[in-house]
């Protein structure tokens, strides 16, 4: 066993010490730097190294179709820099990409030798509060075919942002759901800013992408995903801190 192994397993050996309410998370961070777009390429390269079609945590489909569940492995872009976040049962999971330690892999065309630089292994406890926090929320993708004419119909900012914050309300819910969190209060949300729209490709299909800052009343852990796409780095949430790491 590596000593990165063996720091993880230290970390997570035991669930029986673990406070049960809380969520384990783990956040694998390479040296690689890596463009969005090739997040997807980056997890079929993860896929290949690991050569075990039977975890689904890693590529999220069943069969022949897909998981519609919330991703217990994320592959993300944290200062330019590839990187996987791992939650519950996906920490463990993980330990099948740590066996390879450094790993070859072609991304696309390219070969590209993968540099393990760090894991940070914690517990995060996701639920509402009495108070706010503030967080950011990047490449977020929010609207659907259906939802989208009906957005852009809306002529006023605060319209506009309305809209979205219910939207943002029910992918919160949806990861709690997929998490399996019970939510004791009602779920508040205000979008502090929107940036203009850009359009992003997920599955080959053009959506309307935004840059949030927002508020809520509910703890969410940095580096989490909401919404489509979650699973390969959109809807990533920062908080302040984090604000500039992508």
């Amino acid at each position: 066993m590596s000593g990165l192994e063996k720091f993880v397993y230290k970390t997570l050996k035991s669930r029986y010490m673990q406070d049960l309410s809380k969520h384990r998370h783990l956040t694998l961070r390479f040296k690689n730097k890596i463009s969005h777009h090739e997040l997807p390429l980056l997890r079929g390269a993860i896929n290949e190294t690991i050569k075990d079609k039977s975890n689904i945590l890693f590529h999220n489909h069943e069969g022949d179709g897909y998981r519609y569940a919330y991703p217990l492995i994320q592959y993300k872009r944290i200062n330019q820099q590839a990187a996987l976040v791992c939650i519950n049962e996906g920490t463990e999971a993980v330990g099948l990409l740590l066996m390879h330690g450094n790993f070859a892999c072609r991304l696309g065309k390219q070969e590209m030798q993968m540099e393990i630089s760090g894991v940070k292994a914690g517990q995060v406890l996701i639920q509402t509060w009495d108070s706010s926090f503030s967080y950011y929320l990047r490449k977020w993708l929010p609207l659907n075919q259906d939802n989208c004419e009906e957005f852009q119909k809306l002529e006023g900012v605060a319209e506009k942002c309305s809209f979205l914050e219910r939207i943002l309300i029910g992918n919160i819910l949806s990861m709690g759901k997929g998490l399996g969190v019970h939510f004791e209060k009602e779920i508040t949300c205000k979008i502090t800013h929107l940036s203009e729209p850009s359009l992003m490709k997920l599955k080959g299909i053009k959506m309307m992408a935004f840059d949030v800052e927002f508020k809520s009343n509910v703890s969410l852990p940095d580096y989490f995903g909401l919404g489509k796409g979650a699973s390969l780095g959109f809807g990533m949430v920062a908080g302040k801190k984090y604000r500039n790491q992508e």
